[in-house]
């Protein structure tokens, strides 16, 4: 189920909203841990069971942690949740990945698996390694109620496209939250401000992309709408998204951390990566980065360190060699800002510019569906592949899409939650608030009755 659907928007939601508030507080994550099993069924029927048995295997050796009394006891069972987890999700998602590896390598024909991805495999698998190591930490307590712990890791909001919620962040609000207006008020506006971001920018420069690949006159103007309208794309679908699951978060009395800061604004490709996917490339930071000695080990050492995490986020991402050697390029650029110091004494303007080159260039490689695809695509964007500079259809989309550009780049800064918390307040704020709030609604659902194409990028990880 999408949260961008009319049976999300106008059944499911009503339906838990009124079924949430009107049981008692020692009710509510049981309702929470019913819908999000029923939520997740309606995509991945045969995948809850799935989701099931992750949840018994975390539960039980969070508690096996807790009681053992020996070092290497805790040690084991951990690991126990670590490679049990992990091993479900290398089958599930990486398995044909390397068996063609291999057989490309050694000439086999091993049969492939093809095994459909679970949905939001990806996520929940890391949410709930957060709580058994955190548990081994002794960062967080054992969480005894089956019920708060199945709620955690099924929270709906969340659970098949992030942000990555740790249990450490929402372990004291599983036990005891409190409700009130004004957090139903600001996580019903989080979350349509998230769909119309969703449905209103991000599907639409998806529909350019498309446009794109069904297009059978290529030119140079041509391949930067594209890498330009996907790098948008991504981020109005992403963020948006995310926008929509702290706002129902915020709704149901979760505070969940936030997942995307204005990155497109950012002077380097560090201050890029603290600014996008926050939860994940935090996750990365302290649960791999750090334990493996981060940057307080030799030079040869950190460089390993550095690529290593770099190359498991991109496989984070997707299991093909492009999301690879994505992973690899920003590992190569955060090394590259370490020992080119002149480069942060560049000029703001500059700066930021080879930032959004670097990064729409990465995104180009990150959306294609192979190597020599991405290749094309980039030797199109510099003139390399012998096409024109540009054609009428080209210019077309041009002038077509240039207002949604503008949009879309607009709102890609801070400007405009500026103008909204300066207006918040006053007399206009107050009467121009619900209604733009109400507008994005109505028009959000009018795309939706239309039949408008809306995937959720994020959903294929």
């Amino acid at each position: 189920m999408l949260f961008s659907s009319i049976p999300f928007l106008y059944y499911f939601l009503p339906v838990i909203l009124l079924c949430y508030f009107l049981v008692p507080q020692k009710m509510k994550n049981a309702v929470l841990l019913v819908f999000s099993l029923i939520f997740y069924a309606w995509g991945e029927p045969k995948y809850v069971l799935l989701m099931l048995a992750t949840i018994l295997l975390f539960y039980f050796c969070g508690i096996a942690i807790g009681r053992a009394e020996m070092q290497n006891w805790k040690k084991f069972w951990l690991l126990v949740s670590v490679a049990v987890s992990l091993g479900l999700l290398a089958v599930f998602k990486y398995a044909d990945f390397f068996i063609t590896g291999f057989n490309t390598l050694t000439g086999f024909q091993a049969p492939l698996l093809r095994l459909a991805l679970p949905i939001g495999i990806s996520f929940y698998t890391f949410q709930s390694l957060s709580y058994t190591i955190d548990v081994y930490r002794g960062v967080v307590p054992v969480q005894k109620n089956p019920v708060n712990f199945a709620a955690y890791v099924t929270l709906f909001p969340q659970l098949i496209a992030g942000p990555i919620v740790r249990y450490a962040d929402v372990n004291r609000e599983l036990d005891s939250r409190t409700h009130s207006r004004e957090d139903i008020f600001c996580g019903l506006r989080r979350f349509l401000i998230g769909l119309g971001k969703k449905i209103l920018i991000a599907d639409q420069f998806a529909l350019l992309t498309e446009l794109f690949r069904g297009s059978d006159t290529p030119s140079v103007l041509f391949c930067w709408l594209y890498a330009v309208a996907f790098m948008l794309h991504i981020y109005f679908d992403f963020s948006g998204y995310s926008d929509m699951a702290i706002g129902l978060g915020r709704i149901f009395g979760f505070h969940f951390n936030e997942n995307f800061n204005y990155p497109y604004i950012s002077q380097s490709v560090t201050e890029f990566w603290r600014r996008w996917h926050m939860s994940l490339g935090s996750w990365f930071r302290d649960y791999v980065y750090i334990p493996m000695g981060g940057n307080r080990v030799k030079t040869g050492r950190w460089v390993l360190n550095i690529l290593t995490v770099w190359i498991l986020t991109g496989l984070w991402h997707g299991a093909a060699w492009n999301f690879v050697l994505w992973g690899l390029f920003f590992g190569i650029l955060l090394l590259a800002e370490k020992w080119l110091p002149f480069l942060q004494k560049l000029p703001a303007a500059v700066k930021h510019a080879y930032v959004l080159l670097l990064v729409c260039i990465s995104f180009v490689l990150f959306n294609a569906q192979s190597i020599s695809q991405a290749g094309q695509d980039l030797r199109g964007m510099f003139g390399l592949s012998g096409i024109p500079l540009w054609t009428p259809e080209a210019l077309y989309y041009l002038k077509s899409f240039f207002i949604l550009f503008a949009v879309g780049i607009l709102g890609a800064t801070p400007l405009v939650k500026r103008v909204g918390e300066r207006l918040s307040g006053t007399i206009a704020g107050g009467i121009l608030e619900p209604i733009i709030l109400l507008a994005l609604l109505l028009l959000s659902t009018a795309c939706l009755v239309d039949g408008s194409f809306s995937p959720f990028l994020y959903f294929r990880f």
